[in-house]
C-alpha cells in the first residue's frame, strides 16, 4: 500500500494525488503539516514524500517517476522516449521556470506578507519572458502535451491557477491569459479526479489558513 503524506493545500502534494488518482492505484493519505514532516522520510521538511513498501521518497518528481515505472498501467508517459522526454520538458518548464520563480509572490499574493518593489519587478519579467517559452512548447491540444493525459498535466492542472492568481494579484493582470489556459483548466475540471483533488484543496487550504498564529 502506498501512503501519500502531506496536505493537499500543496500544489506538489496534489500533483502526485492526481497521478495515483489517474492510474487508479489503492493509497491512503496522512496529513503532515510543514514542521511535523518525518525527518527520516524527508530530510529537508518538504513536502510531500511518500511511503511505499520498500521504503519512503521525497520530490514529488521522484514520486511520480517510481509511480509510472512500478504501475506502467495506465500510461502517463507515452512509450516513445522522446514524447516521453517532451513531457518530462514541459514539467520542468513548469516548476523550475514558472511556480518556483511565481513562488516568489506568494508571500503576499496568498499569505497577507509583502513582496519588495525589486524583488515584484525582477520577478514579472522573469515570469513574462519564462510563460512566453512555455508556449511554444505547450500544445493544449486538448492536453498540454498534445492527445493524451500525462504526467505534465498532472502539473500544469496544479501549478498554473497559482501562477494566474498570483499575478492577478500582485500585477493586476493575469500572465497566462494570451495563452488557452483558462479554457484548459476547465477542460481538466470536468475529470472526476481533477474535481476531488480541487474539492480537497479547498478544504486543506481553509484548515491551513485557521492553522496560522493571528496577527
Amino acid at each position: 500500500m502506498l501512503t501519500l503524506c502531506g496536505f493537499s493545500a500543496s500544489n506538489y502534494y496534489n500533483k502526485v494525488k492526481l497521478a495515483l488518482l489517474e492510474k487508479g492505484l489503492p493509497f491512503t493519505e496522512e496529513t503532515a503539516w510543514v514542521g511535523e514532516t518525518d525527518p527520516s522520510a524527508t530530510p529537508l521538511g518538504k513536502v510531500p514524500y511518500l511511503r511505499t513498501p520498500q521504503g519512503t521518497l521525497c520530490e514529488s518528481a521522484v514520486m511520480v517517476d517510481y509511480i509510472e515505472a512500478a504501475h506502467p498501467l495506465p500510461p502517463l508517459l507515452p512509450a516513445d522516449p522522446f514524447a516521453a522526454a517532451k513531457v518530462r520538458e514541459l514539467i520542468t518548464f513548469l516548476e523550475l521556470h514558472l511556480e518556483l520563480v511565481a513562488r516568489n509572490l506568494y508571500p503576499q499574493a496568498f499569505f497577507g506578507g509583502t513582496v519588495s518593489e525589486s524583488t515584484r519587478e525582477k520577478v514579472g519579467t522573469q515570469l513574462e519572458k519564462n510563460i512566453a517559452a512555455f508556449g511554444q512548447l505547450a500544445q493544449f491540444s486538448p492536453y498540454v502535451a498534445g492527445d493524451s493525459f500525462t504526467l505534465a498535466d498532472c502539473a500544469a492542472i496544479v501549478h498554473l491557477p497559482l501562477i494566474s492568481s498570483a499575478t492577478k494579484i500582485i500585477y493586476g493582470r493575469d500572465f497566462l491569459a494570451n495563452l488557452p489556459v483558462r479554457e484548459y483548466l476547465t477542460r481538466m475540471g470536468e475529470r472526476p479526479h481533477v474535481q476531488r483533488v480541487n474539492a480537497d484543496r479547498k478544504a486543506s487550504t481553509a484548515e491551513m489558513l485557521a492553522r496560522r498564529p493571528k496577527r
